[in-house]
């Protein structure tokens, strides 16, 4: 009698076991944090199939690679900093909540926190204050060029670029990037600021380093002299201090990820900073909150919210300021900021979008379509209203977010640099194009038809000729330049030389 199968030997239970059933090859995986390595499916590689020229453009003998288009379920660091749960709407830094953080803490504070990994103590605060506030002066340089420019930063101290010192600069000398931490913690508010006078066409106003960090902004915004004894209302100065601290981090979003993946190459701060500000200033992150205020103002008045929200059920009108991609339930910054816009209000005077801002968040809280897709209101439907308030200019907004978010990108990029042997970040791709194929010449190429801009351009606009030594009206415009079918130029001379329109004709 043939003796019993041997029974299988049972698998740690904090693992996952794959099988993949056009192999039948069986792996392990252990599962650390409820997370697996991607690594792992590396190990499953099916039969190469036969292909012209031997190019297997799937990739097949490197095994399985995991596709998360936008990372939706891709774990791409494993980080200390922030921690969020969507469905029940909690938020903490360094696991502190973040209502503790807001109505205890302040921004430099907070910032300390995030980079540093603990609250400061008494003598560590002092020193950090000391130090940031004393980092807040910009070289008459940058001044000059904020001043003609408009915008601007770069890295300015040759001590703390690693083209010139060295690639591990960053790596091995913790002074130089705790020094470089703490001038553009200090400096960010001041090149915001700047931004801001010369927009008003008013003289830069000098930092104070005996006022707090969003106090100190505020006043180099409104002040009208240097000698001037101005100081900030204190109810608008804390109000802005709470939402530097909500917006301080929030974790791996779009303008972090580019920080710490800019930052993976090694680069100084500054450039990576740079980086994370042009993602934030995108409109599907940073611009939120302004755009939640033009939608407010397309809506107008209370009695057109019921046709507005029929309009976005209808998918004729888009909805901003609600909903999020991680909290599932609530954002548990909108709370706190909600009652910040009391504050405000109280001291700024009425807010005449707050009533349609009011009706708008009731009437959706109420509607069943609203509720089973858990759209809510969040943090950028209240902020926007705020800076409104405060008197900040729409497209000034992303500026005020990015300066206190210049503190979490901050901590993940030097959590990146200390974690030990930092690679540089290049994700894979699932190639979906063409397979091998051999190159036509054009004469044996078949026409195709384009359908749009998309498949191909269709012809080149066309541009009526002139001779360059008489009046001509030109009967296209080039918006660069001021030129438009109802002007009149004499002599080519007279066109720019970067216009679009001397190229192309």
């Amino acid at each position: 009698m043939a003796p019993p199968p041997p029974v299988p030997k049972l698998a740690d239970k904090n693992t996952l076991t794959v099988i993949d059933n056009r192999t039948d090859k069986t792996i392990t995986v252990p599962i650390t944090h409820n997370s697996i390595p991607a690594t792992a499916f590396k190990a499953l590689k099916g039969e190469v199939p036969e292909t012209k020229g031997g190019v297997d453009t799937d990739d097949t003998t490197n095994g399985i690679r995991v596709f998360d288009p936008a990372f939706l379920n891709t774990a791409a660091i494993s980080s200390k900093i922030t921690f969020i749960d969507g469905d029940k709407g909690f938020l903490m830094h360094r696991g502190y909540p973040i209502e503790q953080l807001a109505e205890k803490s302040d921004y430099l504070e907070t910032a300390y926190l995030l980079i540093y990994g603990e609250l400061p103590s008494k003598s560590q605060g002092e020193i950090w204050k000391f130090e940031v506030m004393h980092h807040t002066e910009i070289a008459d340089d940058l001044a000059k060029v904020i001043g003609s420019m408009r915008y601007a930063m770069g890295a300015f101290a040759p001590e703390a670029n690693p083209a010139l010192q060295g690639r591990n600069l960053y790596i091995q000398d913790k002074a130089i990037m705790n020094k470089n931490i703490i001038r553009i913690i200090g400096k960010s508010a001041t090149v915001a600021a700047a931004s801001m006078r010369v927009r008003m066409n008013r003289p830069f106003i000098a930092p104070r380093s005996d006022m707090g960090f969003a106090e100190n902004m505020l006043y180099m915004m409104d002040a009208t002299s240097d000698a001037e004894d101005y100081k900030p209302d204190a109810r608008l100065a804390r109000a802005l201090e709470t939402l530097f601290i909500l917006h301080a981090d929030h974790e791996m979003n779009c303008s972090t990820a580019t920080m710490t993946h800019v930052g993976s190459s090694l680069v100084d701060p500054y450039s990576a900073v740079s980086a994370a500000a042009a993602a934030l200033y995108g409109p599907l992150h940073g611009g939120a909150n302004e755009a939640v205020i033009r939608m407010m103002e397309r809506i107008g008045t209370v009695e057109n919210i019921p046709a507005f929200v029929s309009a976005v059920k209808a998918k004729k009108e888009l909805l901003f300021g609600f909903g999020h991609r991680v909290y599932r339930n609530t954002d548990p910054r909108s709370k706190i900021i909600r009652e910040v816009a009391e504050t405000v209000f109280a001291a700024c005077g009425h807010e005449p979008l707050i009533e349609v801002a009011t009706a708008l968040r009731d009437a959706a809280l109420a509607d069943p379509w609203f509720v089973e897709k858990k759209l809510y209101p969040n943090v950028d439907y209240w902020s926007g209203l705020i800076y409104r308030s405060l008197g900040f200019p729409l497209d000034f907004f992303p500026v005020l977010f990015a300066v206190p978010r210049v503190a979490g990108w901050l901590a993940h990029w030097k959590q990146a640099i200390e974690a030990g042997n930092p690679k540089i970040w290049r994700p894979r791709q699932l190639y979906i194009g063409p397979q091998v194929r051999d190159y036509v010449p054009v004469e044996d190429r078949v026409e195709r038809e384009i359908q749009d801009g998309k498949e191909g351009i269709t012809g080149l606009p066309v541009c009526t000729p002139f001779s360059p030594f008489q009046s001509t009206v030109v009967e296209w415009g080039c918006s660069d330049h001021g030129i438009g079918s109802d002007s009149t130029t004499s002599r080519e001379e007279d066109w720019p030389p970067s216009c679009n329109l001397l190229k192309m004709c």
